[in-house]
């Protein structure tokens, strides 16, 4: 036997060689070709007897899977705007559904306006038709803003807006009608609205049918807020003054030339249109052209130009001037696209916000989107060139012709499996806690195969005084209670500032530390069987020394039990830090794991009314445990010469 075969690795030998080794036929008595038997290799027969059981094969295609989309798909562009640490109000507890962009198609072709604030959009045909898509229903209650009144469905429409959790309309008769929630007076005022001090009820005279709709400038919808605007000036708010700290200063306003809803403030333009009016004091008054632009005062800005109309997002305010050109006040948030340049000759005809950015239409057709990017929603299509009205949802932006006709759509299409109570994307989460999950699960395993595997090895093969401290040592790990022993370290480690990476290496070190006394038993009785085989006496018999015998000849031969341990072990640590994480030891929010994740699920409000916070997650996690397990319990079949082929 050359020296280069004989130093041959034992895994290249045993499986290797043996997966894609050919099969090797025997020859008869007169040299013919005998196929009553094939000589095939143990390795190859366990491969073939593997892929014999349909199930263990789904399971280790699944996990694969698994272990590709997690380690995968976080680097690509699906996740490439994701942060653990996301979270926006208005998408709170949100149930799977990807129609957030579906303009229903008999409105496509003759859209009026389209209006959205939160989860919903809400849109009008040129024919006063209402159509609502997106995700209808308000939270845990019973309320659901698709279901249109009758008195809505049977008039023609001439304004429309939404807000956060309810609908407001204006007919062409002139009634204010809505829908939703009236629990703040947003559209009706009740009882126990007008007798309530923290409320603003919708103004007597437009009540009951007193709105003059030639005279109406804008409707626009809020949260728990909304306003009508009028022609000459005169502005109507109501709704809940709680929520916009500077509301009642725009009760009785007649000098309002526009309107709109920031998350925290009312802000309006007055009739002399240089100024953005909000009664705060040093409030929006700097500003600046571009996102990242210096900003100056307003009147140094404007330097004698007037503002024709503003827009708000949640964090801040766009004001289109007179020229063309827009002025910008307040905050923006991460992913953000800045504004952009025009070309010569080129100036803003329009614009239109959303929750974090804004979508303009120039006098060429062109659109442009900008500001917050989280959800591509200030990514503009820059084929689209024919563009006549823009609107701007929560998260979408919509281009429009001339006719009415509904050019392009881009922006958030929805959740695939809902949102969690911060208004975080669950699917995105759970592919991120898989990874950390699954990378607690595999670095704990290791670290338990490093050291129980090399301290059984050595107490089997020595025996006596090794053995014994060996296995002494063993039992005192074995002996400490895992989740009581974490829980305790938990709280003692609660007063020290330890970065997420540093509970997470905790969490795996002490995992692997703790768990390695049951791949120390089941090396060491392999161990103390194959020692007394004739290979390792014969291996003495020539001189080899102890630990090549032991690491070289005898745990090759014992290796198939430690890899089917492997596998069960595996899921058990996933099992564990799953634990650990719903306990509230191991990762914490915002940085996810299935863990964590389901521990945020656990009330009775989430169980009942939002299922889907813990159906995916933990339906995930029991799949891809039982699918290990499978792996194991049938690679342990599939080496035991004892079993069947048919077990």
């Amino acid at each position: 036997m050359s020296k280069d075969t004989a130093s041959q690795s034992w895994f290249r030998r045993t499986f290797l060689g043996g997966l894609f080794q050919k099969k090797k036929k025997v020859e008869d008595n007169n040299g013919q070709p005998d196929d009553s038997e094939l000589i095939v290799s143990p390795a190859r027969q366990v491969f073939q007897r593997f892929l014999e059981r349909k199930f263990a094969v789904f399971s280790v295609c699944l996990v694969i899977f698994m272990f590709l989309v997690v380690i995968i798909v976080p680097k690509t562009k699906f996740m490439e705007k994701y942060y653990d640490s996301y979270t926006e109000v208005t998408q709170k507890d949100l149930p799977p559904n990807l129609s957030y962009m579906s303009v229903p198609d008999e409105m496509k072709n003759e859209i009026k306006s389209i209006d959205s604030y939160g989860s919903f959009s809400v849109g009008l045909s040129k024919n006063g038709k209402v159509y609502v898509w997106g995700s209808t229903k308000l939270g845990a209650t019973s309320m659901n803003v698709a279901n249109i009144p009758d008195a809505v469905k049977e008039a023609k429409v001439a304004y429309v807006a939404a807000g956060i959790d309810h609908i407001v309309c204006i007919t062409e008769d002139g009634r204010l009608l809505g829908w939703g929630s009236n629990q703040f007076g947003q559209y009706d005022a009740t009882e126990a609205v007008l007798n309530n001090p923290n409320l603003i009820a919708v103004p007597e005279e437009i009540r009951d049918g007193g709105i003059d709709v030639a005279n109406v400038k804008k409707l626009v919808a809020g949260y728990q807020a909304s306003a009508l605007l009028m022609n000459d000036g005169t502005l109507y708010i109501w709704g809940n003054k709680q929520t916009y700290t500077n509301m009642e200063k725009f009760v009785g306003r007649k000098n309002i030339e526009d309107i709109d809803f920031t998350l925290n403030y009312v802000v309006g333009l007055d009739t002399k249109r240089n100024s953005i009016v909000t009664g705060v004091k040093n409030l929006y008054t700097t500003v600046r052209d571009t996102i990242g632009g210096k900003g100056e005062k307003m009147t140094k800005f404007l330097n004698g130009r007037k503002i024709s109309a503003i827009t708000a997002t949640s964090t801040s305010v766009c004001a289109l001037l007179e020229d063309g050109k827009i002025a910008l006040a307040g905050d923006f948030l991460t992913d953000v696209i800045n504004t952009p340049v025009l070309p010569e000759g080129e100036y803003f005809t329009g614009v239109q916000g959303g929750t974090y950015h804004y979508t303009a239409v120039t006098n060429e057709g062109h659109v442009y989107s900008f500001g917050g990017d989280h959800y591509y929603q200030a990514e503009a299509p820059t084929k689209l060139d024919t563009a006549h009205d823009i609107y701007a949802g929560a998260f979408q932006s919509y281009a429009v012709d001339e006719n009415g006709v509904l050019k392009e759509s881009w922006g958030l299409r929805g959740y695939l499996f809902g949102t969690d109570d911060q208004g975080a994307d669950i699917f995105k989460r759970v592919i991120a806690g898989g990874g950390v999950t699954m990378t607690v699960g595999a670095v704990a395993v290791i670290i338990e195969i490093l050291i129980g595997v090399t301290l059984g090895l050595l107490a089997g093969y020595f025996g006596g005084w090794v053995d014994m401290l060996v296995m002494r040592v063993a039992e005192v790990f074995s002996a400490i209670p895992l989740l009581p022993f974490m829980l305790i370290l938990s709280s003692l480690l609660s007063q020290k500032n330890l970065s997420q990476d540093e509970r997470l290496l905790m969490i795996m070190v002490i995992l692997g530390v703790l768990g390695w006394p049951g791949f120390c038993r089941i090396t060491r009785a392999q161990i103390l069987v194959a020692r007394e085989s004739e290979y390792v006496t014969a291996a003495k018999a020539m001189g080899v020394r102890e630990g090549r015998i032991a690491f070289k000849h005898i745990l090759p031969n014992v290796i198939s039990v430690i890899l089917v341990n492997i596998t069960l072990s595996f899921a058990a640590s996933m099992q564990t830090e799953t634990s650990l994480s719903f306990l509230g030891f191991g990762v914490v929010y915002p940085k996810p794991s299935w863990g964590n994740m389901l521990t945020r699920a656990s009330n009775a409000t989430a169980a009942i009314n939002f299922w889907w916070q813990w159906l995916f997650t933990s339906a995930i996690l029991i799949l891809t445990t039982v699918c290990i397990n499978t792996i194991g319990d049938t690679l342990r079949d599939v080496m035991d010469p004892k079993s069947s082929n048919d077990k």
